[in-house]
């Protein structure tokens, strides 16, 4: 079982797809918004969440008794999205990737899994490939959109896979044939929830508590099925499927 570390964590999304796997078990979140914090806590009590990303070290998560094999997230990409001001990961927002790449250099995980939108393609994943690299990890990247799981929108997403320098890594072979299978055949693991594309939830406040917040964070959430997706490759190049 490789233990996580999940940040930038909104509603755990990241930690549901991976945990589906049977392989991978979430020791830590990072979640600076309260109510993602409740939801979070809510399905994965005993779970500790640490608040600011930015106050986050290796030192204090040791202190805690945790040393995660893998650390994930989607850090924000307001500053790389087509609808922000597009500051790429010179933006307030987008530029807590330097926390994140600061903690993956700190605990030299097995394995990092990154995720932010396709604009990162052309607005920052270079830099985001160079610092993983001046901190020793190789990454191979993948565009897999929210469609190729059956969901009726497009959601193109960037997924980087990091493993540190000199060893050898096999994962980029499964997960592009997994995304181009999914992207020519049906979902072969899981039916498609969606039954149709209009919406159930409102996106007005309408007095029901909490249900802006829920519409708003599950926009934000990562689509669940494609980290299920990128741990069954990393489990099988780690040799630790049954």
């Amino acid at each position: 079982m490789l233990t996580v570390l999940d940040l930038f964590s909104g509603i755990g999304g990241f930690s549901l797809g991976l945990e589906r796997t049977g392989g991978f078990k979430t020791v830590a979140f990072c979640e600076i918004d309260p109510f993602c914090r409740r939801v979070l806590a809510k399905h994965w009590p005993g779970v500790p969440i640490y608040e600011d990303v930015n106050l986050l070290t290796a030192d204090i998560l040791a202190t805690d008794g945790l040393r995660p094999d893998v650390i994930c997230g989607g850090f924000p990409c307001q500053d790389i999205s087509a609808a922000g001001l597009r500051l790429g990961l010179q933006g307030s927002r987008s530029g807590l990737w330097h926390h994140f790449s600061r903690l993956i250099g700190e605990f030299q995980p097995r394995i990092a899994i990154v995720e932010n939108v396709a604009a990162i393609n052309f607005r920052g994943l270079e830099r985001v490939l160079a610092d993983l690299s001046a901190i020793g990890y190789d990454a191979e990247w993948h565009t897999i959109p929210a469609w190729t799981i059956g969901a009726p929108h497009e959601r193109e997403r960037c997924w980087i896979i990091a493993h540190p320098q000199g060893v050898e890594r096999l994962y980029q072979s499964d997960i592009a044939e997994a995304a181009a299978r999914l992207l020519d055949d049906a979902p072969p693991w899981r039916a498609c929830p969606w039954k149709t594309p209009a919406s159930a939830v409102c996106g007005v406040d309408d007095g029901i508590p909490d249900r802006v917040e829920r519409t708003s964070h599950l926009g934000n959430a990562v689509v669940p099925q494609i980290p299920e997706l990128i741990g069954n490759a990393i489990l099988k190049a780690e040799g630790l499927t049954t």
